[in-house]
């Protein structure tokens, strides 16, 4: 299916991301663009912090990759459109990966330096963070701002998961980038000055459009929490009067709708709540409609084309879908077999994309973009079906990726871990039904010499981020195996129960 685009309104009226917020800046240079816990910019504010910085980077990052490795945060938005301004390539990493993984994915970038609120040896880094902006706080100078770049050069190098364990490098150009702000204000509709509260990381593409990108088309505020706490995220829904609530996947709402203050709050100014990341249960969209009066507008997208699909007030929702194709996006479900031929309504297949907003391939990895990349589609892995009205729905996944809120989890990168420790003989790690984060990864393992479970997950923990430890670690005293000697996954994953 490939869905049209009757109202022109969603287009806007820039090349590049920097020159969109070049013009909120312009248009509304008083005007709230950030506050945190300890600062607040205006759009002006922020224009000059952002012009001080690029003008004492570009000399040395032209045209190179620069890493930013910070939390949400007013330095991390002055960060990313300082590289922008001063002509680098912005690299987000997320600040939650363990040290180790950060080291191998500057290795890969090569980059020219980092901006960060730690350093890393042997690469020059530049110190930020909210309390430093206030050093950069200068009167704007829009006749002297530095060149907002071409719509061929890079906008964000994001980075997708990868079978190897490694994040893979995916590069958007600002082309692909305003086409995604362009199909994702076709969804959400704002209006000018909206109030936006993200949650998810910025250097997650969900965190992106919610947090860097999407806010600017409209000159947007952005309410940056410093941690995610589900009594502060409802306290700042209703103290700072927030109209999009940038949730994310259900396990957002779900731990927001847990808070004791959720049920007795009450959200006027709330207008938009996206979601993604995860298929949202029924409950989840009955209990936050309930409480709020608001539907959640699901959708389902990925770092390499975000969004695809979208339920929408204007375009119609249907709830248990992903809604239907944005803007001038073709959205197939082929077989599985040979992955070209197109299956018809109700079939289920693997779901192929393609449009203006897909990324470039992966730096350096020729053979994963080979086999993302086929006959011009981006080929998601995942299988759904289309029904006879458009909406997307999403079954199941082609691989064994681990889907934990919004995030994908390799078993491969855990099981190899699992396989360092000198006390494991086998390992194999599936995915486990969870209320809350759809899925989470459990590990099953068995013992050369005698350990407990506490000390191996103690082991991950050194290595892993958050997302990826496993929920529990099981000790077996042999693997299960297929006929063919394989490890037997689909016995290991049918032992386990929905946990809360």
């Amino acid at each position: 299916m490939t869905q049209g685009a009757e109202n022109p309104t969603w287009k806007i009226d820039a090349d590049t991301i920097s020159q969109t917020f070049l013009i909120s800046a312009r248009n509304a240079p008083d005007a709230l663009y950030c506050k945190t816990a300890s600062i607040q910019l205006s759009y002006s504010d922020a224009a000059g912090a952002i012009q001080a910085l690029a003008y004492e980077l570009h000399p040395n990052i032209q045209g190179r990759p620069v890493a930013i490795i910070l939390p949400n945060s007013a330095a991390f938005l002055i960060a990313y459109f300082a590289v922008l301004f001063a002509g680098g390539k912005p690299a987000l990493i997320n600040h939650g990966h363990p040290q180790s993984t950060v080291e191998e994915l500057l290795a890969g970038l090569e980059v020219a330096m980092t901006i960060s609120d730690r350093t890393f040896e042997g690469i020059p880094n530049r110190l930020l963070s909210d309390r430093v902006i206030e050093e950069l706080r200068k009167p704007v100078c829009f006749k002297t701002f530095l060149d907002p770049g071409t719509d061929s050069d890079i906008a964000a190098i994001l980075f997708s998961g990868g079978t190897t364990g490694l994040p893979k490098q995916v590069p958007h150009t600002n082309a692909s980038i305003v086409a995604t702000m362009e199909r994702g204000d076709w969804g959400w509709q704002t209006k000018d000055h909206d109030v936006w509260l993200p949650v998810a990381p910025f250097t997650h593409i969900y965190g992106y459009l919610m947090g860097l990108a999407n806010p600017l088309v409209r000159a947007g505020a952005l309410i940056l929490p410093e941690r995610f706490q589900p009594d502060l995220i409802v306290d700042m829904l209703v103290d700072e009067k927030v109209t999009i609530f940038g949730g994310g996947p259900p396990a957002i709402y779900q731990a927001v709708m847990a808070s004791e203050k959720f049920e007795t709050a009450k959200f006027p100014n709330l207008r938009i709540c996206p979601g993604g990341g995860a298929p949202f249960p029924l409950d989840v969209h009955r209990r936050w409609h309930a409480t709020t009066g608001l539907k959640i507008y699901e959708g389902y997208g990925m770092t390499e084309i975000a969004p695809i699909t979208i339920n929408t007030e204007h375009d119609g929702v249907k709830l248990g879908s992903a809604g239907k194709a944005v803007p001038d996006t073709a959205v197939e479900i082929v077989d599985l077999e040979t992955g070209t031929v197109v299956l018809g309504t109700g079939q289920a297949g693997e779901i192929r994309v393609n449009g203006p907003h897909m990324m470039m391939g992966y730096t350096g990895n020729s053979e994963e973009t080979t086999q993302t990349l086929k006959h011009g589609y981006i080929y998601t892995g995942d299988i759904g079906t289309i029904d006879d009205e458009g909406f997307l729905t999403i079954t199941d996944r082609k691989k064994n990726v681990i889907f934990v809120s919004g995030f994908n989890v390799f078993p491969r990168e855990i099981e190899e871990l699992l396989l360092n420790h000198p006390a494991i003989s086998s390992s194999c790690v599936v995915a486990q039904p969870h209320l809350r984060s759809g899925e989470v990864p459990v590990a099953f393992v068995t013992l050369r010499s005698a350990t407990d479970t506490d000390e191996i997950i103690s082991f991950c923990r050194e290595s892993l981020i958050a997302y990826k430890m496993p929920a529990q670690v099981i000790v077996l005293d042999s693997m299960p195996l297929t006929p063919a000697g394989k490890v037997d996954r689909i016995k290991l994953q049918n032992s386990l129960k929905e946990t809360a």
